[in-house]
């Protein structure tokens, strides 16, 4: 993907015709490297007795789509055997102090698993408005005033938190509601 990227830039530079047509050659050889990568895993994960019911349980949550999901259990497989606040650390979403000697920094998130945050971020946005408990859980952080980007974070961590909860109880093999209704 980062070479997908690197090379779609790459077209928009100034460059002759010749070269244009190159690029363009290399960017379609992999949009269809990406494509059928896509379809293989997608294949591997819905054949696996082990992995297709992790992603049906982490896609039922609205919000979570396949993407989601594969990187979710692809760049943390921890999710469902660690609690709320290891598996946020681990995944970047933790809110930590900036402290050195007697100086007291803000808190931020650092640190832990781009690429889980990163997806965590763009599910999240999507969450906001069509998962009822994000959805509720976002507002009521903007309604005491909070900035946006920091209650998208907030939302972030209830998102993972909910999706570790589902994944560590269907492990369980319970399935009690996670949330009061």
């Amino acid at each position: 993907m980062e070479m997908l990227v690197a090379e779609k830039n790459r077209l928009h530079q100034r460059s002759t015709k010749v070269v244009s047509r190159s690029i363009e050659a290399h960017i379609d050889w992999l949009k269809k490297q990406v494509r059928d990568t896509d379809k293989d895993l997608e294949n591997r994960l819905r054949d696996s007795p082990a992995w297709n019911p992790r992603v049906e349980v982490l896609e039922s949550e609205p919000g979570v789509g396949r993407i989601t999901s594969m990187t979710l259990l692809s760049e943390l497989p921890e999710l469902g055997t660690l609690n709320r606040k290891q598996i946020a650390k681990l995944s970047g979403l933790a809110p930590l102090n900036r402290d050195s000697g007697t100086r007291r920094g803000q808190r931020s998130i650092w640190g832990g698993r781009a690429t889980v945050r990163t997806t965590l971020y763009m599910a999240t946005l999507v969450a906001t408005r069509f998962n009822p408990t994000i959805k509720t859980f976002y507002a009521r952080l903007l309604g005491r005033g909070k900035a946006k980007k920091v209650a998208l974070i907030a939302a972030m961590r209830k998102l993972l938190t909910i999706l570790n909860a589902k994944l560590r109880d269907h492990a369980r093999g319970t399935n009690r509601n996670l949330l009061p209704t």
